[in-house]
């Protein structure tokens, strides 16, 4: 129960709340990755996010219980020339430098103020937006990713029984890596399909076996079995709270280590699918190019769609 001195306290801080002008700010709801709505992978984008502070960002950020929301803070056309546009990503615990789909979404949203090319000022620095119309008259955005780093390979035998699979579902002919172009992943290649569609992540041992010193943040998994025509790859980034339907970070990993194997040929772009099994199809079109023993030019690209517009009132 309250004391005397602290319901009068509470009372007064509820009156000012109440008397306080309230702060209106515009968001848009966009599906990343397809040409489809409700498919692909969600993002909400606040377009000017002036006047919000950290805490505020963080708190609607897990209101909109996305896997990721993003925040601009626009800068005057100059400045936005020479730095790119301000944008923050948080997820619903905490801001990250860089993920692949808020990247592009948010891009969609700006190129029709900014222009066919857009440039990011992200926590990892800059990374630009490349905008074409297609014969189709749609719009695909192309963006250039960090340079890859190939970091520590793992053993097969190891992360099986991690994924909840057999050693015999992975292929063993291919290394187990972790690769970032902004944020790792740790790369594994199964067998199949069905191998794929088994997955089941012990995140129980998963958790220690990373916290052990691996810098990674997460697992995508991949098979060159497909369910598409023409489609190069099939892929899953399963998660402890919420599978991600489309991954442009960790496509870009898996591009720069694709062509890094010789599996693709150094700036051929193809076509990965995500989010079948979750039923919010996506695809993304990636490509890197390899210099005698570099690998760059680590473009990860797709369309997006808006599905919704809305506010938040503070």
């Amino acid at each position: 129960m309250l004391s005397r001195r602290e319901f009068h306290a509470l009372s007064a801080l509820t009156s000012m709340s109440a008397n306080a002008p309230v702060r209106t700010f515009a968001f848009e709801w966009w599906d990343v990755f397809t040409t489809q709505p409700l498919s692909g992978n969600q993002l909400a984008v606040f377009p000017d996010a002036t006047g919000l502070s950290d805490a505020e960002m963080q708190r609607i950020a897990h209101e909109m219980n996305l896997s990721e929301t993003t925040f601009v803070l626009p800068r005057d056309k100059a400045t936005e020339a020479r730095q790119g546009v301000k944008v923050r990503i948080f997820t619903r615990e905490h801001e990250i430098p860089f993920g692949g789909h808020p990247a592009l979404g948010t891009a969609c949203l700006l190129r029709e103020r900014v222009g066919d090319l857009v440039k990011l000022d992200l926590g990892i620095g800059l990374v630009p937006v490349t905008f074409t119309r297609q014969s189709s008259g749609l719009v695909f955005g192309d963006m250039l990713q960090a340079d890859p780093v190939f970091a520590e390979t793992h053993e097969h035998a190891r992360i099986a029984p991690l994924l909840g699979l057999r050693l015999e579902d992975l292929d063993t002919s291919l290394p187990i890596q972790n690769v970032s172009t902004g944020r790792p992943n740790l790369l594994v290649m199964l067998r199949s399909l069905d191998a794929i569609r088994r997955l089941k992540v012990n995140w129980n041992d998963a958790r220690p076996y990373f916290a052990a010193g691996d810098n990674q943040r997460g697992f995508y998994v991949m098979t060159r079995e497909v369910e598409t025509p023409g489609v190069f790859l099939h892929a899953r980034k399963p998660s402890a709270a919420q599978e991600d339907p489309a991954t442009g970070s960790a496509a870009g990993c898996a591009i720069a280590w694709l062509v890094k194997q010789g599996l693709v040929e150094s700036g051929q772009r193809v076509r990965f699918e995500q989010g079948l099994e979750m039923k919010r199809p996506g695809e993304l079109h990636v490509s890197a190019v390899k210099s005698g023993e570099r690998i760059h030019d680590v473009r990860v690209g797709g369309y997006c769609v808006r599905v919704m517009r809305g506010a938040v009132s503070l």
